[in-house]
């Protein structure tokens, strides 16, 4: 006799910063294995970059997202985005 196929539970949504922990090291772990398999860091920033901005587009819209963008290259200049440990 088959069985049903079984469907996950729903969960309550995890607190904001809880999920971009979560998602963050989803993506870190996608990215080692992708990175392992060959995959260049510079394609992969790429990619990621497209597949990021292209979610935020269809959430927020064009013109959020461009405004949203707008701040990062003063951002980035401000080394938010750095991992440099500091020199002491």
């Amino acid at each position: 006799m088959s069985r049903p196929a079984a469907f996950p539970i729903a969960h309550d949504p995890l607190p904001d910063l809880e999920q971009k922990r979560t998602a963050l090291g989803y993506l870190s772990e996608a990215w080692a294995e992708a990175r392992h398999d060959g995959v260049d860091g510079d394609c992969l920033a790429q990619a990621s970059l497209f597949t990021a901005l292209t979610e935020l587009v269809s959430t927020y819209g064009e013109d959020a997202v461009a405004k949203f963008a707008d701040g990062l290259s003063a951002r980035v200049r401000n080394g938010e985005f750095s991992l440099a440990l500091a020199k002491q």
